[in-house]
Order: structure tokens, then sequence, then C-alpha cells
């Protein structure tokens, strides 16, 4: 399953659409007023589905996620400190990021390393656009949500 991860042009908060192959809206995203970046994933029938949530005051960057309009927590990602390569620690079904000195291209693969998703940002586009190619489709949700982790991480630190 491929996914199309892109931010709108035109938005004061954090606010992305996620299409499928066909174009279609699979997930919409939209940024909370908070401290912190605060995500709220909803599928294509406007039902929210998930939340990442950005903890503040950590030493180092910290997303926690939330399943359901319940916010079940199943897992956290966590900026690890390194010098050159970045690097995440993944509390979430054993999964584990790999990726280059950029950020834009990673993967994401389970504790035995196989692999899950592969991410790639797309060059030459106005807002940040990535291609999310999913191995199962069950796994869809959880892997966009490590990857807008990544981003807002990203977009924190260049800011």
């Amino acid at each position: 399953m491929k996914l199309l991860f892109k931010q709108r042009f035109f938005s004061w908060l954090d606010s992305y659409d996620i299409f499928d192959e066909s174009g279609a809206v699979v997930y919409t995203v939209e940024g909370k007023l908070s401290w912190g970046h605060c995500l709220h994933i909803l599928d294509a029938g406007g039902q929210h589905v998930a939340t990442l949530k950005e903890r503040v005051l950590t030493f180092l960057p910290k997303f926690e996620l939330y399943l359901g309009d319940e916010d079940q927590y199943i897992g956290c990602i966590e900026k690890e400190f390194t010098f050159f390569k970045p690097k995440f620690n993944i509390d979430f079904n054993g999964w584990h990021v790999d990726g280059d000195f950029w950020e834009w291209d990673y993967q994401i693969k389970t504790g035995c390393g196989s692999l899950i998703a592969t991410v790639t940002k797309e060059l030459f586009n106005w807002t940040d656009t990535y291609s999310i190619d999913v191995e199962n489709p069950e796994d869809a949700l959880y892997a966009l949500m490590l990857v807008l982790a990544i981003d807002a991480e990203k977009c924190s630190r260049n800011n």
C-alpha cells in the first residue's frame, strides 16, 4: 500500500492530507493549538482515529501515540542523542527506524529486521511531501504516526 503524505500549503497549524495511490484522501491530520505538537488523525469519513502528542519539558523530543477517540496509549517515539545520523527510540511493537543523514529517506523495521514501511521525501514540492510504501495495509496508520512524529521533530528543530 502506498500513501502520499502532503502538508497543506496555507495552514497556521500542522495539517496534512494523506492520499492513496488513486488520489483519494485516506486520512486527514489536523494540528491542534497546544504546548508542543498535538496532531489528530481523522479517517476518510472524518472520524478521529489517532492522536500524536509531543511531551514538553523533556531533554530530547518525545511523542506519545494514542489510538481512537478514547486516546488509548500505544507507545512513544523519542529522538536519541547522536552527532550525525539521526536515531529514534521507538517504544511500539519493537519497531525501529533506519534513516539517512538528512532524514528524508528511511525505513521502519521490526525488531528482527523485517520491513514495515519505506519513507521517501518527494523533492521539488512547495510543502513537505513524503511517499510511504507500507508492506502490510494494517500497519499504515501506525507507520503514518511515526512519520508524523519524525516530521514534527524536524520542524521543531528547524524553527
